[in-house]
């Protein structure tokens, strides 16, 4: 049985979106199967891998936890919008590569949201902070080393980066 449709706005990567949707749609599903923006993952679909992180509001949630109920009137960030331009990455993406911070990748968007997020809120964050911050994100392939070291130096680009705006 399908339910009746709901009408919601909200912005996705800068771009208002009005949509007729079921209630129970989560974010997750409305970025991938909707608007086609897979690069947000699934991975467990329990809350617990954090492959589907995205910025709400500048808030990073699991997407796969939040209707679009719900962020109806607000702003979504996915990892699409973080390259600064068609050549340029993010810092915090470039600190992933140049850090070997990846292998099979399918982590790494969620990975690389979080950072972001952590950068934001604690400017240039020590690693013992990183580990701490990072507790909702899983790694089945790089033991966590390098992804650590990714952000600390990713933190480290953006404050340069903003420093030089």
């Amino acid at each position: 049985m399908v339910s009746e449709l709901i009408d919601v706005t909200l912005s996705v990567n800068g771009t208002e979106q009005i949509l007729k949707i079921e209630p129970r749609t989560l974010v997750v599903e409305l970025l991938r199967d909707t608007l086609g923006l897979t690069g947000t993952h699934v991975g467990c679909d329990t809350t617990q891998c954090g492959c589907c992180i995205v910025s709400l509001d500048g808030r990073m949630v699991k997407s796969c936890t939040v209707l679009v109920a719900q962020a109806d009137g607000h702003r979504i960030h996915t990892i699409e919008s973080l390259q600064l331009d068609e050549s340029t990455l993010h810092p915090m993406q470039q600190a992933f590569v140049d850090n070997h911070a990846l292998q099979c990748g399918y982590c790494t968007p969620g990975m690389i949201m979080s950072a972001v997020g952590i950068a934001e809120r604690h400017g240039l964050p020590d690693e013992e902070t990183v580990r701490l911050e990072l507790d909702g994100n899983l790694c089945r392939c790089t033991g966590y080393a390098n992804i650590v070291k990714a952000v600390v130096d990713g933190a480290q680009r953006m404050h340069e980066l903003a420093e030089q705006a």
